[in-house]
């Protein structure tokens, strides 16, 4: 697993990681990337909200809602984080942790 450090642009209000896909924001690639473990917050990794739920979704144990809740946790660690625990060893990029079901 590896490290990437958070990128803060305060005067465009952005939020970036420098991944092997390139520049990604954390708030809507990286939080729903599969190879988002964590997030550095101190010394402490914290797991995704997104990694502990999905699981439970798919299988429909867990309401959707829950997926609003682990949207505002993740932010929650953005805020105090410095850096993504990265799952993506052989570098390939962001993908998707959420598919749409097709028709």
């Amino acid at each position: 697993m590896k490290s990437l450090p958070i990128l803060r642009d305060l005067e465009a209000d952005k939020v970036q990681v420098e991944c092997a896909a390139g520049k990604l924001s954390v708030h809507t690639r990286c939080a729903f990337c599969t190879h988002c473990k964590g997030v550095k917050v101190g010394a402490r990794i914290m797991p995704s909200p997104y990694e502990t739920i999905s699981g439970q979704i798919r299988t429909g144990a867990m309401p959707p809602e829950a997926l609003m809740e682990a949207a505002m946790q993740f932010n929650t660690l953005i805020r105090d984080g410095t850096e993504i625990a990265c799952g993506d060893d052989d570098n390939s990029g962001y993908t998707p942790r959420f598919r749409s079901k097709a028709l």
